[in-house]
């Protein structure tokens, strides 16, 4: 594949990442929308059991704009490095934000306005500084990189700790830290996006006329996606059913794109022929990303007040409330009459008087 070529892959598979990310976070509000709409009808809603959202046409239209946005972020990684892939999923959550303060009036404090902002920025980072050289182009190349000695010690003590956070950290600690079940899930995901990767190529490559249905790895990768994907699935329900949406979504998209960073450096080596200036942009964009992720979840639901500011801050403001108030009072001083009113002189006789008649 020429530079014209990868450069041309490189855009396509950006231009599906970000349609991706619309079409995933657009399905949430039109799910959304038909839940509500039952609830209104007084149907029975799906988290008491009920299953009449089947029965409602928006749900339908969310679930295919879903399937579309999978189908999209699948394709993608067939042409896109998974180092720019993985963390554009982050804009899903953006996207979602947006359109729920807009079409479900769902309240955008300014700590998630601030996260959508440095989302972009930090998206708009990635993309300028990630690798546009893609290493793996077929499937026997793929063969190669999965017979490397270093991805082998990575996939061995990922498939290990794994089983020791199932097996042993679990039982113990699973109800109580959140870090056990979500680093399982992203532990595991990590080997799955590079099935994704390898089956995007393959789908690539039966396009072209090659006989790709005949080599075994396909279906290996197939199996292996298949699995990674149920313990994912288990695990993360598992983590939300314990902890907080708000906890759980900000630290599983953490951990689970530093550890498909992790895995790509060492499977594909996207990373070999990067610049000094070029990691350093693209662990920027991926740190400022992650900060717009945790504003945008962890404060969703805290009301912005003048009591959150600093100390300083609020000394300011008190300050500059107390010499409005002053400059109020002496503003009134000026604006006093010279000479006592006609009622005050009155009431003042009529003391006098009233004096002068108990001396008397």
């Amino acid at each position: 594949m020429g530079p014209a070529g990868g450069r041309a892959g490189f855009y396509v598979g950006l231009g599906l990442a970000l349609a991706s990310s619309a079409f995933i976070g657009a399905s949430f509000i039109l799910k959304k929308k038909g839940l509500l709409r039952l609830c209104r009808r007084g149907r029975a809603r799906a988290g008491q059991g009920g299953h009449a959202y089947l029965q409602e046409w928006l749900w339908w239209a969310g679930l295919l704009c879903m399937g579309v946005g999978e189908a999209a972020n699948f394709a993608a990684y067939a042409f896109a490095p998974a180092t720019l892939v993985t963390p554009l999923g982050a804009l899903s959550v953006l996207v979602s934000a947006v359109l729920s303060s807009t079409f479900l009036n769902e309240q955008l404090n300014v700590h998630g306005k601030i996260g959508c902002i440095l989302s972009i920025l930090g998206s708009t980072v990635m993309v300028i500084h990630a690798p546009q050289e893609e290493e793996v182009s077929s499937l026997e190349s793929m063969a190669e990189k999965l017979k490397d000695p270093g991805f082998i010690v990575f996939a061995v003590c990922v498939l290990v700790s794994s089983l020791l956070l199932i097996f042993v950290a679990g039982p113990r600690y699973g109800q109580s830290n959140v870090l056990v079940y979500v680093l399982v899930c992203s532990a595991i995901g990590s080997l799955s996006v590079s099935c994704v990767k390898g089956l995007g190529i393959a789908l690539k490559e039966l396009f072209s006329g090659k006989p790709v249905l005949k080599e075994p790895l396909g279906w290996v990768l197939l199996v292996c996606l298949v699995i990674c994907i149920s313990i994912q699935i288990n695990y993360l329900n598992k983590a939300l059913d314990i902890f907080n949406t708000s906890v759980v979504t900000p630290i599983y998209y953490v951990l689970f794109t530093t550890a498909v960073m992790m895995c790509s450096a060492i499977l594909f080596k996207e990373w070999q022929h990067m610049v000094l200036d070029n990691i350093i942009g693209t662990i920027s964009g991926f740190l400022t990303i992650v900060s717009g992720i945790f504003l945008l979840h962890a404060f969703r639901d805290m009301p912005f007040t003048p009591d959150l500011l600093p100390l300083f801050l609020q000394q300011d403001r008190t300050d500059l409330h107390a010499s409005w108030r002053s400059a109020d009072r002496h503003h009134s001083c000026q604006h006093q009459p010279l000479l006592p009113s006609e009622e005050k002189g009155s009431q003042s006789t009529e003391e006098e008087e009233e004096e002068e008649g108990e001396s008397v």
